[in-house]
């Protein structure tokens, strides 16, 4: 699989004092951090720690109060519509039509994102093929078992290549093997120079990223790899996981005993 074609960037996203406010209320602080081509980076926090607002921004669809940001090259305030044609986004709800079928689905997105008529069919089967969407690509799409949505789900974020793909909670609701089989293609994507931005509240799943950024109330509290980030959220606790940690972190209370 090849991404769209655009200049080779050694840094997929750049974020810098990056910060959006609702009236008197910081959503966002004032964040930096950067993220590297063909990586696979989480994003993790507690419900209403800034996840979702800092990745609206980073998608174009919410314009930040201060600071910049830079996804795929293109500025994420002048450059809004180049960045939401560079990359995929699969939201933490489903938000496919449901009284529609997988290849109805399917043409929907190759029509939002531009993609050349000519190209509908091969990108059609390749994701069907992808996603072991082909023989359900008829049913209606509230019919597909829930794991089944989600391939779909992140089958339509896939349909015009993108370089960059945001997947917001993507497993939520799935089972254990479904969700086994989604991090398999993640890490495929990745190897074939992806870059994969994810939030999850799985840990084990946040095990897979390369590396992480916490973020609290609007703040980053810790970044790194996954060890790096358990080694310094809980010194005392040799057999400290990334739970442990996370849950220090959101708590500022200390590793658990």
């Amino acid at each position: 699989m090849n991404a769209a074609a655009a200049p080779s960037l050694q840094t997929a996203i750049e974020v810098r004092e990056l910060e959006k406010r609702f009236g008197a209320f910081v959503a966002v602080d004032r964040i930096s951090f950067s993220v590297a081509t063909g990586e696979i980076f989480g994003f993790l926090g507690a419900n209403g720690s800034g996840k979702s607002t800092t990745i609206r921004m980073l998608c174009g669809i919410l314009s930040p109060t201060s600071g910049r940001g830079t996804v795929a090259g293109y500025d994420i305030v002048r450059q809004s519509e180049q960045v939401k044609h560079a990359i995929g986004y699969m939201s933490q709800k489903f938000s496919l039509y449901e009284d529609m079928t997988p290849r109805e689905n399917l043409r929907f997105y190759l029509g939002v994102y531009s993609v050349p008529e000519a190209q509908w069919a091969e990108r059609s089967a390749w994701v069907l093929e992808i996603t072991r969407l082909g023989e359900a690509r008829d049913r209606l799409t509230r019919e597909l078992p829930p794991g089944w949505r989600q391939r779909l789900a992140l089958g339509c974020a896939l349909i015009h290549r993108p370089r960059i793909l945001f997947l917001d909670e993507p497993t939520s609701g799935v089972d254990p093997i479904t969700r086994r089989h989604f991090w398999d293609f993640i890490r495929r994507l990745a190897g074939e120079g992806i870059t994969v931005f994810v939030t999850t509240h799985y840990m084990d799943e946040a095990r897979h990223c390369g590396r992480i950024v916490m973020i609290n109330e609007g703040r980053i509290v810790a970044s790194g790899s996954p060890d790096e980030i358990v080694r310094s959220a809980c010194p005392q606790k040799p057999a400290a996981d990334l739970h442990d940690a996370f849950v220090a972190l959101m708590s500022d209370r200390g590793c658990p005993a």
